[in-house]
């Protein structure tokens, strides 16, 4: 089944722009520590490519999480390969079903660095389960949820949230794929180290691939 924009037809995917945020990109410097630099680095970047929402991410290599210790916990290997799609749009944008779905579950990760409200949906695709993660969504995105619930495919199902709910960074989704929950509820791992990157790989597939918009 064709995706329902993520944003709706007001942000239409031909708007969307790639950016990179891997540790590759020396321009970035420190711009990804602090939301507002964070935004300052991303509003140039649209405005220089024309585009209204910056996007990309899928296993990119980031410095970004070095400074968060739930990513970095002692004696282990240093989680740095991220493993959905981050769409950085401004904050209280409405985020829609891009299938047809049903919760999960949800929750507020409120740890600096997390995914501050989060939302699991689980999808029928092709015949196959599929669960999809919204990460850094506004408070207001958690009411009137229950297991259960079903969103249609194009119907509103969140709004972002800012830099004070949403972990503590600039507004943006966190979109991820998952092909079993491993029993997670209200959350799953949006990071890796290299040592487990081959079977986040096989259990989070590219969302670029299911979402078909480019």
């Amino acid at each position: 089944m064709k995706a329902y924009p993520l944003f709706g037809p007001g942000l239409p995917p031909d708007t969307f722009r790639e950016v990179d945020l891997s540790i590759a990109n020396k321009a970035l410097g420190d711009a990804l520590r602090d939301p507002a630099s964070c935004q300052r680095y991303l509003d140039g970047f649209l405005a220089g490519s024309g585009g209204r929402v910056a996007y990309g991410g899928y296993l990119e290599r980031r410095a970004l999480y070095q400074g968060f210790s739930h990513f970095n916990p002692e004696g282990e290997a240093s989680r740095e390969f991220h493993l959905g799609v981050d769409f950085w749009a401004p904050e209280g944008t409405v985020v829609y079903a891009p299938w047809d779905g049903k919760v999960h579950s949800w929750a507020n990760r409120t740890e600096p660095g997390d995914y501050g409200p989060v939302i699991l949906l689980e999808h029928t695709l092709a015949g196959q389960g599929l669960f999809s993660l919204y990460g850094h969504l506004s408070e207001g995105s958690l009411i009137g949820l229950y297991p259960g619930k079903e969103f249609r495919q194009g119907e509103a199902l969140a709004s972002l949230g800012g830099p004070a709910e949403n972990g503590g960074y600039a507004p943006h989704l966190h979109f991820q794929l998952i092909r079993d929950p491993e029993g997670y509820q209200g959350d799953y791992p949006g990071v890796c180290a290299r040592a487990s990157l081959e079977y986040y790989r096989k259990n989070c597939p590219d969302p670029l691939a299911y979402l078909g918009y480019f």
